[in-house]
């Protein structure tokens, strides 16, 4: 049984933003228009951060990079060109490594997008969410349609050739007619990639607690059912449950996120999983930093360093959290890597899978561990039955 180390990526976290949208549970804090930001205390701590965790990514290069918030396009240009030269210089780039900045429209940021691309970010995904001003307002966001607009523009004239533009759907008093609206302005802008989901009232969120009204389920599935039409038609293909894509232009982060690969974590809040194999067997570790960010900044000088938290996945645990991950994608993974992620036979699994193919949720592919279009609608009860 091959036990390969997956890829390694690298996600970092700034956990500032202006203000906190009611549907948002991200680890973000709003600070307010025109706030300043601990910019150079912030770089030190996340070299730093980076630093503690080294030892983790010993003789493995990065295929990606992904800087998440918040509101990342906060920070200047040179913030991020120090932050990256930073790490190329303890880490080994892919050749081909991808670098990702969450960017919002508003006209704060625009004028960094050109710093940016010279830093090295070479992929934005610009967080419109709506090109309808009043369903922006009733989300919290502090842009228009007209922003995001000029937002893709500037992107453009800053030299990025890869984007990828946020949208949901499901919003408050939406009716198809308006979601596929917002897909047609979407597509006019010619994007590489858009990542299309639907609004969902999170736990310890303002909407959970004060819940806007929502459309109807029947509603729901329409817009699904026409908008996934739409983006096929326009050239998209979906390759991921709320992700669409360009021909060679899926996000390389994300698809390492669903295929189980690994991922260091730095900053506020920031999340890893890291998998190892040893004379003793198969591990796979979650890790997870300082969430507040001043407690993160005083991490800095403290013997305890940045973790707050660490947990192994067990044996048993993890086939399911595998399954978890790769079976959002639509073209599935190759049944030939369950045992180098899970660290179980494959013939272990052979019972769950015929299970799952008599109810039409897998696809009948003796290679490939791959949901029907059905298990893609209904991935609990697939799920439940691989966890069998």
């Amino acid at each position: 049984m091959s036990l390969l180390l997956p890829p390694l990526a690298l996600y970092i976290h700034v956990p500032w933003c202006v203000r906190k949208c009611p549907y948002c549970d991200f680890n973000s804090h709003g600070v307010g228009s025109g706030a300043s930001l601990p910019e150079e205390a912030y770089l030190a701590a996340l070299i730093a951060d980076l630093d503690a965790d080294l030892p983790l990514a010993a003789g493995r290069e990065l295929v990606s990079i992904f800087i998440g918030g918040g509101t990342p396009s906060l920070m200047s240009a040179d913030f991020y060109g120090r932050l990256l030269d930073a790490i190329s210089a303890r880490l080994t780039f892919a050749d081909d490594i991808e670098i990702t900045l969450e960017a919002n429209p508003g006209t704060v940021e625009r004028g960094r997008f050109a710093g940016y691309r010279t830093a090295g970010i070479n992929r934005l995904s610009i967080g419109v969410q709506s090109f309808q001003d009043a369903q922006l307002s009733e989300l919290g966001r502090i842009h228009s349609g007209d922003e995001a607009r000029l937002a893709v523009a500037e992107a453009r004239q800053a030299g990025f050739d890869n984007l990828n533009l946020d949208l949901m759907h499901g919003l408050p008093g939406q009716t198809p007619a308006l979601a596929l609206d917002d897909l047609d302005q979407a597509l006019a802008l010619s994007p590489e990639h858009l990542s299309w989901y639907q609004l969902t009232l999170e736990p310890n969120t303002e909407f959970h607690s004060r819940p806007p009204v929502l459309p109807e389920e029947e509603a729901l599935w329409d817009i699904q059912e026409l908008g996934h039409e739409r983006l096929e038609a326009a050239g998209f293909a979906r390759y991921e449950i709320s992700a669409y894509a360009r021909p060679g232009r899926a996000a390389r982060h994300n698809l390492n996120y669903w295929r189980f690969g690994d991922y260091l974590g730095i900053g506020a809040g920031a999340h890893g999983k890291l998998s190892a194999h040893d004379d003793h067997g198969f591990h796979v570790e979650r890790r997870w930093k300082t969430r507040q960010p001043e407690a993160y900044l005083r991490r800095h000088d403290d013997p305890r360093g940045f973790v707050a938290g660490r947990e192994p996945i067990s044996p048993e645990e993890l086939p399911l959290e595998f399954a978890m991950n790769a079976l959002r994608l639509v073209e599935g993974v190759p049944l030939s890597t369950w045992s180098a992620h899970t660290g179980r036979p494959l013939d272990r699994l052979q019972a769950s899978l015929e299970a799952a193919r008599k109810k039409g949720l897998l696809v009948e592919d003796g290679e490939r561990l791959q949901a029907s279009p059905q298990g893609l609608l209904f991935l609990n009860e697939l799920l439940a039955l691989i966890d069998a």
